[in-house]
Protein backbone atom coordinates (compact mmCIF):
# COMPACT_ATOMS: atom_id res chain seq x y z
CA UNK A 1 0.00 0.00 0.00
CA UNK A 2 1.55 3.84 -0.75
CA UNK A 3 2.09 5.90 2.24
CA UNK A 4 -0.35 8.32 3.56
CA UNK A 5 -0.48 11.97 2.06
CA UNK A 6 0.68 15.05 3.90
CA UNK A 7 -2.80 16.18 3.15
CA UNK A 8 -4.69 12.44 4.69
CA UNK A 9 -2.56 13.27 7.68
CA UNK A 10 -3.95 15.94 8.20
CA UNK A 11 -7.43 15.41 7.49
CA UNK A 12 -6.95 12.91 10.30
CA UNK A 13 -5.74 15.50 12.79
CA UNK A 14 -8.59 17.43 11.79
CA UNK A 15 -10.76 14.72 12.13
CA UNK A 16 -9.46 13.61 15.63
CA UNK A 17 -9.93 17.32 16.96
CA UNK A 18 -13.51 17.01 15.73
CA UNK A 19 -14.20 14.45 17.42
CA UNK A 20 -12.96 15.33 20.32
CA UNK A 21 -14.68 18.91 20.10
CA UNK A 22 -18.33 16.75 19.20
CA UNK A 23 -17.66 14.87 22.83
CA UNK A 24 -17.12 18.12 25.02
CA UNK A 25 -19.84 19.36 23.36
CA UNK A 26 -21.97 16.26 23.73
CA UNK A 27 -21.16 17.16 27.96
CA UNK A 28 -22.49 20.30 27.89
CA UNK A 29 -26.25 21.83 27.84
CA UNK A 30 -27.70 24.39 26.58
CA UNK A 31 -31.43 25.10 28.27
CA UNK A 32 -31.75 28.50 26.14
CA UNK A 33 -34.87 30.16 27.78
CA UNK A 34 -35.47 27.47 30.20
CA UNK A 35 -32.45 29.07 31.70
CA UNK A 36 -34.10 32.25 32.83
CA UNK A 37 -37.11 30.20 34.22
CA UNK A 38 -34.80 27.51 36.32
CA UNK A 39 -32.74 30.70 37.94
CA UNK A 40 -36.15 32.66 38.60
CA UNK A 41 -37.39 29.43 40.40
CA UNK A 42 -33.96 29.06 42.60
CA UNK A 43 -34.62 32.40 43.37
CA UNK A 44 -37.95 31.81 44.39
CA UNK A 45 -36.79 28.86 46.76
CA UNK A 46 -34.09 30.75 48.01
CA UNK A 47 -36.77 33.50 49.20
CA UNK A 48 -39.01 30.64 50.74
CA UNK A 49 -36.42 30.25 53.45
CA UNK A 50 -37.55 33.78 54.83
CA UNK A 51 -41.27 32.94 54.96
CA UNK A 52 -43.15 30.83 57.34
CA UNK A 53 -43.51 27.32 56.59
CA UNK A 54 -45.53 26.35 59.73
CA UNK A 55 -46.99 28.42 62.04
CA UNK A 56 -44.25 31.16 63.01
CA UNK A 57 -41.40 28.75 62.00
CA UNK A 58 -39.42 30.11 58.82
CA UNK A 59 -37.74 27.93 56.46
CA UNK A 60 -34.12 28.39 57.86
CA UNK A 61 -35.77 27.66 61.41
CA UNK A 62 -37.01 24.41 59.64
CA UNK A 63 -33.41 24.08 58.29
CA UNK A 64 -31.42 24.10 61.18
CA UNK A 65 -34.04 22.78 63.75
CA UNK A 66 -34.23 25.93 66.02
CA UNK A 67 -37.08 26.49 68.99
CA UNK A 68 -39.22 28.23 66.25
CA UNK A 69 -40.07 25.11 64.48
CA UNK A 70 -39.82 22.59 67.22
CA UNK A 71 -42.53 24.40 69.18
CA UNK A 72 -44.78 24.33 65.69
CA UNK A 73 -44.38 20.63 65.91
CA UNK A 74 -41.93 20.23 62.29
CA UNK A 75 -41.76 17.17 61.25
CA UNK A 76 -38.59 15.10 59.43
CA UNK A 77 -40.21 15.44 56.40
CA UNK A 78 -40.31 19.09 56.46
CA UNK A 79 -36.51 19.39 57.25
CA UNK A 80 -35.70 16.88 54.93
CA UNK A 81 -37.64 18.46 51.86
CA UNK A 82 -35.94 21.99 53.04
CA UNK A 83 -32.58 20.64 52.90
CA UNK A 84 -32.75 18.47 49.38
CA UNK A 85 -35.07 21.74 47.62
CA UNK A 86 -31.34 23.54 48.87
CA UNK A 87 -29.08 21.30 48.02
CA UNK A 88 -30.19 20.17 44.58
CA UNK A 89 -32.65 22.79 43.89
CA UNK A 90 -30.89 25.53 44.73
CA UNK A 91 -27.31 24.34 44.52
CA UNK A 92 -27.05 21.87 42.12
CA UNK A 93 -29.34 24.00 39.32
CA UNK A 94 -26.88 26.75 39.91
CA UNK A 95 -23.92 24.83 39.71
CA UNK A 96 -25.51 23.29 36.47
CA UNK A 97 -26.87 26.84 34.88
CA UNK A 98 -22.62 28.06 35.39
CA UNK A 99 -21.42 24.79 34.24
CA UNK A 100 -23.51 24.15 31.60
CA UNK A 101 -22.68 20.68 32.21
CA UNK A 102 -24.80 17.42 31.79
CA UNK A 103 -23.99 15.49 34.46
CA UNK A 104 -24.35 18.33 36.72
CA UNK A 105 -27.99 18.90 35.28
CA UNK A 106 -28.58 15.20 35.71
CA UNK A 107 -28.13 15.37 39.45
CA UNK A 108 -30.14 18.73 39.43
CA UNK A 109 -32.91 16.60 37.69
CA UNK A 110 -33.08 13.41 39.82
CA UNK A 111 -32.62 15.85 43.38
CA UNK A 112 -35.77 18.30 42.54
CA UNK A 113 -37.47 15.04 41.48
CA UNK A 114 -37.34 12.92 44.78
CA UNK A 115 -37.57 16.48 46.43
CA UNK A 116 -41.03 17.31 44.85
CA UNK A 117 -41.66 13.84 46.29
CA UNK A 118 -40.77 15.23 49.46
CA UNK A 119 -42.23 18.24 49.23
CA UNK A 120 -45.62 16.21 49.28
CA UNK A 121 -45.09 14.52 51.99
CA UNK A 122 -44.01 17.34 54.02
CA UNK A 123 -47.48 19.21 53.22
CA UNK A 124 -49.23 15.91 53.61
CA UNK A 125 -48.03 15.49 57.32
CA UNK A 126 -48.46 19.41 58.38
CA UNK A 127 -52.31 19.13 56.81
CA UNK A 128 -52.71 16.24 59.70
CA UNK A 129 -50.81 17.71 62.46
CA UNK A 130 -52.85 17.29 65.60
CA UNK A 131 -54.95 19.94 66.71
CA UNK A 132 -52.75 22.49 68.41
CA UNK A 133 -49.88 22.41 65.46
CA UNK A 134 -50.77 24.50 62.68
CA UNK A 135 -51.06 23.56 59.29
CA UNK A 136 -48.83 24.45 55.79
CA UNK A 137 -47.47 27.74 55.32
CA UNK A 138 -47.08 29.70 52.34
CA UNK A 139 -43.24 28.86 52.36
CA UNK A 140 -43.32 25.50 52.08
CA UNK A 141 -46.12 25.34 49.43
CA UNK A 142 -44.30 27.73 47.29
CA UNK A 143 -41.03 26.30 47.51
CA UNK A 144 -43.06 22.47 47.13
CA UNK A 145 -44.45 23.98 43.65
CA UNK A 146 -41.28 25.55 42.81
CA UNK A 147 -39.26 22.43 43.42
CA UNK A 148 -41.91 20.74 41.17
CA UNK A 149 -41.09 23.25 38.16
CA UNK A 150 -37.59 22.49 38.66
CA UNK A 151 -37.89 18.87 38.10
CA UNK A 152 -39.87 19.57 35.37
CA UNK A 153 -37.70 21.99 33.43
CA UNK A 154 -34.74 20.33 34.16
CA UNK A 155 -36.01 16.73 32.64
CA UNK A 156 -37.07 19.13 29.14
CA UNK A 157 -33.64 20.34 29.46
CA UNK A 158 -31.81 16.84 30.15
CA UNK A 159 -33.88 14.87 27.49
CA UNK A 160 -33.46 17.22 24.74
CA UNK A 161 -29.62 17.12 25.17
CA UNK A 162 -30.06 13.03 25.27
CA UNK A 163 -31.82 12.92 21.99
CA UNK A 164 -29.14 15.48 20.36
CA UNK A 165 -26.43 12.87 22.12
CA UNK A 166 -28.14 9.28 20.60
CA UNK A 167 -28.31 11.61 16.95
CA UNK A 168 -24.81 12.94 17.18
CA UNK A 169 -23.51 8.67 18.08
CA UNK A 170 -25.70 7.58 15.49
CA UNK A 171 -24.07 9.77 12.40
CA UNK A 172 -20.87 9.18 14.10
CA UNK A 173 -21.04 5.57 14.02
CA UNK A 174 -22.34 5.81 10.18
CA UNK A 175 -19.44 8.22 9.37
CA UNK A 176 -16.75 5.47 11.20
CA UNK A 177 -18.73 2.77 9.24
CA UNK A 178 -18.79 4.84 5.45
CA UNK A 179 -14.95 5.20 6.14
CA UNK A 180 -14.13 1.54 7.05
CA UNK A 181 -15.97 0.57 3.97
CA UNK A 182 -14.30 2.98 1.59
CA UNK A 183 -10.74 2.46 3.15
CA UNK A 184 -11.39 -1.36 2.13
CA UNK A 185 -12.70 -0.93 -1.34
CA UNK A 186 -9.17 1.73 -1.73
CA UNK A 187 -6.84 -0.83 -0.48
CA UNK A 188 -8.33 -3.54 -3.09
CA UNK A 189 -7.99 -0.28 -5.63
CA UNK A 190 -4.78 -0.45 -4.39
CA UNK A 191 -3.49 -3.88 -5.15
CA UNK A 192 -5.19 -4.11 -8.83
CA UNK A 193 -3.29 -0.93 -9.56
CA UNK A 194 0.12 -2.70 -8.54
CA UNK A 195 -0.27 -5.61 -10.64
CA UNK A 196 1.47 -6.71 -13.69
CA UNK A 197 1.19 -3.87 -16.51
CA UNK A 198 -0.09 -5.19 -19.56
CA UNK A 199 2.52 -5.30 -22.53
Amino acid sequence: MSPQSPGGQEFDDFRGELEAAERRVAREIDPGMRALTIAILVFVLMVTLVLPHTGGARGLDVLIGSDAAISNGTALPSRVFTWMALVFGVGFSMLALATRRWALAWIALAGSAVASFLGMLAVWSRQTALEPYPGPGVGLILAWLAVIMLAYNWARVVLTRTALQLATEEHRRRTVADRQHKSVLDSFGGDEETGPEKS
